[in-house]
């Protein structure tokens, strides 16, 4: 389900969780890579735990991430209905360094296996 209409405390509520940057470092892995454990973004984007969990607890109130657990595994993804407007946001973005760094990073770590979503057997994923 999208949203066509923001209410003006909704969109203050994006806006505000786009004025600190490790949120925005967060929002951009979960856009580009639909879904990641906690421990995936703090591999990453070299978080403490905390730090991670602290700025995901308040994209979540926020109402901009949603989340799912699989065994002892936390996954967040960025809600349907405010992808359109992400998305919006991070076409404007796309050349950040700090943003392209990340990617980077998720690409090596994801192609050396190391992210928690390689660490899960498939039929997991596919049944939760």
């Amino acid at each position: 389900m999208r949203l066509k209409n923001f209410s003006l405390n909704f969109c203050t509520q994006i806006f505000k969780s786009f004025s600190d940057e490790a949120r925005v470092r967060i929002l951009n892995l979960l856009f580009h890579h639909k879904e990641l454990s906690i421990s995936d973004l703090e591999l990453i984007l070299d978080f403490t735990q905390t730090k991670t969990s602290r700025h995901l607890i308040y994209l979540k109130n926020a109402g901009i991430v949603s989340y799912r657990k699989i065994d002892q595994r936390v996954f967040y993804s960025i809600k349907e209905e405010v992808i359109d407007l992400i998305s919006r946001v991070f076409e404007y973005m796309n050349k950040d360094q700090i943003l392209q760094s990340d990617l980077d990073i998720y690409n090596t770590l994801n192609s050396n296996r190391e992210l928690a979503a390689n660490k899960l057997s498939p039929r997991k994923l596919q049944t939760s």
